[in-house]
């Protein structure tokens, strides 16, 4: 495969070259174990831009289910018993496949999703960088020794491969979600079994045949990253109850990831749940607003506030609001909307038109409680936007105890809230279900250390002087609450994706029982 500039809007850009280049045919199968199959329903793929068809994918069944599970399993235990440095060489080239193809990846990104080019490139750099990672990560999967009470004795522990991995993911990070997990996975020893969304399965398709193409150069079972594209009810349902899958990562809200759980939890397996977020910004009265205003804008607009780290709230000192207010409505109307792959555009369309329903009923909702629409929340027509899924941001000023401040709409509406104390500010930041994401603007360094104290912001992602959006792969990615308390991506994240084991060893002449046991048998 090689990888073309693509540029240009979307009206230059030629969907079967681009889908020939990234090696998906027309028609494609959607489960994959190193041959391709699907004898599920057939799944037609619109882009959400202008409504133009993409392609059609046959969808997996059960019967495809169990072909690509056992090829997955038998795969795994091949896999695991590869030195993890070598493993590591294999995630490094499916690194530099990945950076063959970014232009091309990333613009399929966008004509499947509808984040703008920029964005749609470096979802593809985030699965660029995990693998870096976890190239180094595979010679530091380290255990720790430990000081027995017993004399003669060694204690010591250590990490083995898990298993199979089952990773569900969702529309909005298409392919970064899936490399987060895969990535450390493989060099952990697991193996991948992956269902990404529906809407969104020829970036799959496409990074599915990258990766199986190095493993099998490398001489690899391609089941490693075995694929299943289907419907929750289906394969979700399949993948959450199978044995044979020791850990469960699921992207998605929190609807979906209370039942994986469930499931999972019931046969006692594991999860990492990365679910929604009401993610909040607290512009303190000493806060820089040339700082400020442009990342309450990017997190709030951003993939069309369809992260899950969109910023949805900000509560503003009362000093600042008529300050912060005014400046965002006149940001607002600067935002550029339409064809995302044109140079230019700030914001693409919505998924489809059920997220524009939701959006309007929010603002609805919002209203109907005395909220008040600022700006924007409107549905864009016209030739310009003829077929697809666009809005106008929304901005609006808020109470924190609103019902539809306290959810999750996954729409660009951001919900403006003032507030005269501190305490206030914090104690609203945390009075909603979700806890990913989090961020206060301030130059005061006692009310920067208080939000990342234990007293202050209680989600699992907290910044000084930056938005809300826009997480490194170095850190954990993951929240509290409702957000489901998992974590990928940097850190000790790879510690999932392991089980751990801990080793006793005498060497000595004697068998000494730990806590100064005597259990004497006599003569």
């Amino acid at each position: 495969m090689t990888d073309n500039s693509y540029s240009g809007g979307i009206a230059e850009i030629d969907v079967h070259s681009l889908l020939a280049d990234l090696g998906i045919e027309v028609g494609n199968s959607g489960a994959f174990d190193g041959k391709w199959s699907g004898g599920g329903e057939v799944l037609d793929c619109h882009s959400p831009i202008d409504g133009r068809h993409l392609a059609t994918v046959a969808m997996a069944n059960a019967d495809d289910y169990e072909r690509v599970m056992q090829s997955c399993v038998s795969a795994f235990e091949a896999w695991r018993n590869v030195p993890a440095p070598q493993r590591g060489e294999v995630v490094r080239q499916i690194g530099e496949a990945l950076r063959r193809n970014k232009q091309a990846l990333g613009a399929l990104v966008t004509l499947e999703m509808g984040k703008i080019r920029a964005e749609g490139e470096g979802e593809v750099q985030e699965m660029i960088d995990i693998c870096d990672f976890a190239v180094g990560l595979s010679r530091q999967l380290y255990g720790l020794t430990m000081h027995s009470e017993r004399p003669g004795h060694r204690m010591y522990e250590q990490w083995h491969p898990r298993g199979v991995v089952g990773i569900i993911s969702a529309f909005n990070f298409p392919v970064a979600v899936w490399a987060w997990n895969a990535a450390l996975a493989w060099v952990c020893g697991d193996a991948c079994i992956w269902k990404p969304s529906e809407k969104t399965p020829l970036t799959a398709l496409a990074c599915t045949k990258i990766a199986a193409e190095v493993f099998i150069a490398n001489g690899h079972s391609p089941a490693l990253a075995s694929l299943v594209i289907g419907d929750g009810p289906g394969i979700g349902e399949l993948m959450t109850h199978d044995e044979r899958i020791p850990l469960v990562s699921a992207t998605g809200s929190t609807r979906m990831g209370k039942r994986v759980g469930e499931v999972v939890a019931e046969r006692l397996g594991h999860t990492i749940l990365e679910l929604g977020g009401n993610n909040a910004i607290i512009i303190a009265e000493s806060a820089d607003l040339n700082m400020a205003i442009p990342a309450i804008v990017f997190g709030s607009c951003g993939t069309a506030g369809q992260r899950c780290t969109s910023t949805r709230r900000v509560f503003i000192h009362e000093s600042q609001y008529a300050a912060v207010r005014d400046q965002l409505i006149n940001a607002y109307g600067q935002v550029r909307i339409g064809d995302p792959l044109a140079a230019g555009t700030l914001m693409g369309p919505l998924i489809d038109a059920d997220a524009i329903t939701n959006m309007m009923a929010s603002l609805r909702l919002l209203e109907e409680n005395g909220g008040t629409i600022l700006t924007g929340g409107e549905v864009l027509t016209g030739e310009e936007y003829a077929s697809g899924h666009f809005v106008t941001p929304a901005l609006a000023e808020a109470r924190n105890d609103m019902a539809v401040v306290q959810q999750e709409t996954f729409a660009p509406i951001l919900y403006l809230i003032k507030y005269s104390k501190l305490d206030e500010a914090f104690a609203w930041h945390n009075d909603v279900p979700q806890g990913l994401s989090s961020a206060i603007f301030t130059l005061n360094m006692r009310e920067a250390e208080r939000f990342l104290s234990c007293c202050g912001s209680d989600c699992g992602i907290a910044n000084v002087n930056i938005g809300t959006s826009g997480a490194e792969i170095g850190g954990a990615f993951g929240g509290e609450k409702e957000t489901g308390g998992g974590r990928e991506s940097g850190s000790d994240a790879w510690k999932a994706y392991m089980r751990r084991q801990t080793n006793t060893i005498n060497w000595s002449t004697d068998l000494p029982l730990a806590q100064g046991i005597s259990f004497d048998l006599g003569d």
